[in-house]
Formats: structure tokens, C-alpha cells, sequence
């Protein structure tokens, strides 16, 4: 039997990046809670309408789909040799999953902090007063100035919080997808269609929204800020904890997960489509890059 051709490497970038265009308002809002003195989802949605119009809850995508051709392109392909790396195969356990989630999140974390930085700085910029926004006019103009302005230093702001969550997500988010989707083949109720891939990653994505949170939102509040010494993590999670307490941690948390739940099952959902489109295309006798 001929060995099954591998798919490409960018198809979970391409599959996150539509995913993140669909829902960039629910990131766009999430981002602007954790950095900002907003409090609700539904009320900073309408100040963001009701300041920049409907258009405004397109701000900064640029800047998502920079982080993920960067990001979500490195940790798929990471994720995949990780796994072949540990002998992670169809029904591997969920300890061997988690390594290669952790492995790819690592690699994946330092490849996309510039791309995450921008995407970060552009959604949360007009939450600010208008003499602390860094106006950047898309995500090429934020890297250059930032690179410009504040040191090639500048884009490895935040990478430590940045890295952990990127382990947490990836040992949570792809893991888990993995895990309940062999595990929900198992029994009767299954078979892999599109009724599997959703439910598979519904759990998915409340796990890795309840996992993620602390670091995501000390990845949030470190590189929106700017100034000497605004990039110490010990030094914002103190003034955190002075300002809102330990559940800091959490704020944001509705809306990360409405904003992750929706992203994690048109990741997986469009990935799986896009299997299917090139196992098609191969068997058509064509060839897909």
C-alpha cells in the first residue's frame, strides 16, 4: 500500500487565517478588555461602533493575519513533526499529545512574537487616549517603526509570557482536538464527518480558553505597553494584583472564550475541509503545494 503523502505544511496557517478574519471583532474586543479599562464585552463593542463605526471592529487585522502565517502556520507544521518526532500515531496518549502541543508551542511562541506584538499593539491602539496611540497604519508600518523606534530588542517584548501560553495553547488546543476526536471515534456514536470535528473541537476550545487565560492576559498588558521597564512581567503582574486582584488572571474570560470557541472549531473545521479538498486534487492527479 503506498504511504499516504504528508499535507502541506502552510494548511493550518491558511485555515487560522480564515478562521481569524471571521472572528477578529470577538479578538478585537477581547484584547481591548484585557489592555484597557473597558469591562464589558457588549459595551466596548458598541464604544469601539460607536468611535470608529462598524469598521472599527476591523482594526489591526492586518496585524492577525501577519500573526498567523507566522504563528499558527509554524505551530500546525510543528505540531505534525512533533509528533512523528515522539511516535504520537492515530490513538497515541494524551501525555505524548501534550509534549508535541508543548514542543510546537515553544518553537511556534518565538517565531510569531513580532507577529504578535503588531497584532496586539494594532487591535488595542484606539482603546487608548489619542496622545498614547501609536497610530501605525498597518502591520508592515508597526514592525519598521518598532524596530526603528524602540531597537530590534523591541520584538521580543513580552516573549516569555508570549512562549508560555503558546505551550499551554497548543498542549491544550491541538492536544485535546486530537485526543477527543479519537476518543469520541471509539464509540458509536461518531464516524469522522463534520458532526465529529465540531464537537471535538467545542471541548477543545473550553479547555484551552480556561488553560490560557493567565498568560494571555499578561501577554495583553505587557506588549501594549511601552516605556522603560513596562516589559517586566514581574512588574506587571504586581501592579495587576494591586489593581484588580488574583482574578486579573481571568478578566477577559467570556469573551476569550466566545472569541476562541467560534476561532478553534472554523480552525479545525476549515483544516479538515481543506484535507479533504487536496486529498481530492491528489486523486485528481494533481499535484497541491
Amino acid at each position: 500500500m503506498k504511504k499516504k503523502e504528508p499535507y502541506p505544511f502552510w494548511l493550518g496557517g491558511l485555515a487560522a487565517t480564515i478562521a481569524a478574519s471571521i472572528t477578529h471583532p470577538l479578538d478585537l474586543t477581547k484584547v481591548r478588555l484585557q489592555a484597557s479599562g473597558d469591562k464589558r464585552m457588549i459595551e466596548s463593542m458598541k464604544k469601539t461602533v460607536r468611535t470608529a463605526g462598524v469598521r472599527g471592529l476591523f482594526d489591526g487585522i492586518s496585524g492577525t493575519w501577519m500573526r498567523q502565517m507566522s504563528y499558527s502556520m509554524c505551530r500546525f507544521w510543528a505540531y505534525d513533526e512533533s509528533k512523528k518526532i515522539l511516535g504520537a500515531g492515530k490513538d497515541a496518549p494524551a501525555w505524548k499529545l501534550a509534549a508535541a502541543g508543548s514542543m510546537a508551542g515553544g518553537i511556534a511562541g518565538l517565531v510569531g512574537n513580532p507577529g504578535e506584538i503588531v497584532m496586539v499593539r494594532l487591535q488595542g491602539d484606539f482603546a487608548k487616549p489619542p496622545e498614547k496611540r501609536f497610530n501605525y497604519k498597518h502591520c508592515f508600518d508597526a514592525l519598521f517603526r518598532m524596530v526603528r523606534e524602540e531597537g530590534v530588542s523591541s520584538l521580543a517584548r513580552g516573549v516569555t509570557p508570549n512562549v508560555f501560553r503558546a505551550i499551554l495553547m497548543n498542549a491544550s488546543q491541538l492536544a485535546s482536538y486530537d485526543f477527543f476526536k479519537a476518543e469520541l471515534l471509539k464509540t458509536s456514536y461518531f464516524q469522522d464527518n463534520i458532526m465529529l470535528h465540531f464537537t471535538a473541537s467545542f471541548a477543545a476550545g473550553t479547555v484551552a480558553t480556561t488553560v490560557c487565560s493567565p498568560a494571555d492576559v499578561l501577554k495583553s498588558r505587557i506588549m501594549n505597553a511601552s516605556g522603560p521597564g513596562s516589559n517586566s512581567t514581574l512588574g506587571v503582574i504586581r501592579a495587576s494584583m494591586k489593581a484588580d486582584g488574583p482574578m486579573f488572571m481571568f478578566k477577559g474570560w467570556v469573551p476569550a472564550w466566545t472569541r476562541l470557541q467560534p476561532t478553534t472549531i472554523l480552525i479545525f473545521l476549515t483544516l479538515e475541509q481543506l484535507k479533504n479538498g487536496v486529498d481530492w486534487t491528489r486523486s485528481k492527479g494533481y499535484t497541491v503545494l
